[in-house]
Parts: C-alpha cells; structure tokens; sequence
C-alpha cells in the first residue's frame, strides 16, 4: 500500500532549478479533482505531493505506482493544495507590494553602514574600501568577493531593519579575513557583534 506525505516546498533556486525559480524536473502533465500537476517518477517508497516556488504543483511517486492511484491520491488532497495555492499567490502579492528603493538609494544605504564598518577591516584591505555592489538576489542577502576587494549586496536588504543591515554587511566583511564559515570566521563576527545571532533572527526572508 502506498503510503504518502504531503509538504509545500518554498525552496530557493538550488540544486535540480533553474535561474527563474522553477523546478527542471522532467514529468507527465495531469489533472485530478481539478488540480493540475506534474507526475515525477522516481526510486522513492511513498507519494509526495508539494508546491514548487512557482506556484506550480508536483507529484512524486514510486516507479511503479499506477497513474490512477496518483490522481486519486491527488483529488483526496485537492483542498489542501487550493488552499497552498492561495498562500503561494497572497505571498506573491505581498512580496511585490514591499518593492525595495531604487538602487542608487540601496547604495546610499549600504555605503554608510559600510563606512561604518570599514575602520576594523582597514589594515586587512589597506586602507583601501571595498566596492560596495547593489543586485537584485532573491538566494542570498550578499556575497563577497576578496580577489576584486567587493561585497555585492540584496536590494531586498534595504528593506530589512537596521541591524540586520549591519550585521550581512560584517558578516560580508569578515570573508575578507575568512572566506569560509569556519570557527574562525563567527568568533571573528562575534568580536564585532555580539549579539549576532539575534541581528541574523531580524532578517526576514520574503520567500
């Protein structure tokens, strides 16, 4: 008997997606008590029902398991899914409704709280300031880049509260120093701020 598990997938592009977002499985288009979804067959033991970051509904399930006994599975849950379709497309809404400032702002932003910064990398970058880069990333609030002497940041980050702000630009600072996440690298972020981890709880993820 196939047994099931139900989960709304709210993942970032990574591995298996492509730069839009969507997932680059490969499956059969079907339709079932007025839901559409894409049947992914795979080496798995239970069906597995889930919202793709793009709104789209996927089903995985054994190699084996008969088309009609995925779409009765899939018409069982069609409440559960017109209800994740509707949190999906209030996020959406609401995730547009908070549009970040234009850049040259988020630049303005961020090159202040950088400034601020800078003094206790300065020996480290010789007494130089690092590039500061403005993108619109929806994977990560920044990136460093020590071979170029840059630190690209979110636009999305402007929108975030002061310090939360702060601590992605140390955070990305410290990569000057350590370009992994190594002891090394959070006892360095600790030194600076040491209420860290209750500045990386303020950042809230729109995804």
């Amino acid at each position: 008997m196939l047994q099931w598990m139900r989960i709304v997938c709210a993942s970032s592009p990574e591995e298996g997606q492509n730069k839009g977002g969507a997932l680059v499985e490969q499956g059969e288009l079907r339709s079932a008590g007025g839901v559409e979804y894409t049947l992914i067959r795979k080496r798995v033991k239970n069906l597995t029902l889930r919202l793709a970051p793009d709104g789209s509904v996927r089903v995985s399930a054994p190699l084996r398991a008969g088309a009609a006994s995925v779409d009765a599975f899939v018409a069982a849950h069609a409440d559960w899914v017109k209800r994740a379709e509707a949190r999906h497309r209030a996020t959406e809404a609401a995730r547009a409704a908070l549009a970040p400032p234009e850049k040259d702002q988020c630049l303005a932003l961020f090159k202040e709280v950088s400034d601020g910064v800078f003094p206790r990398f300065e020996k480290v970058l010789g007494g130089k300031k690092p590039v500061i880069k403005v993108r619109d990333m929806r994977t990560r609030w920044g990136s460093c880049h020590p071979a170029k002497r840059q630190i690209t940041l979110a636009a999305r980050l402007a929108l975030q509260p002061p310090a939360a702000i702060e601590y992605v630009v140390v955070h990305e600072y410290c990569h000057f120093v350590h370009p992994d996440h190594q002891a090394g690298f959070w006892a360095l972020v600790e030194s600076i701020l040491p209420d860290w981890k209750a500045r990386r709880a303020l950042l809230r993820n729109p995804r």
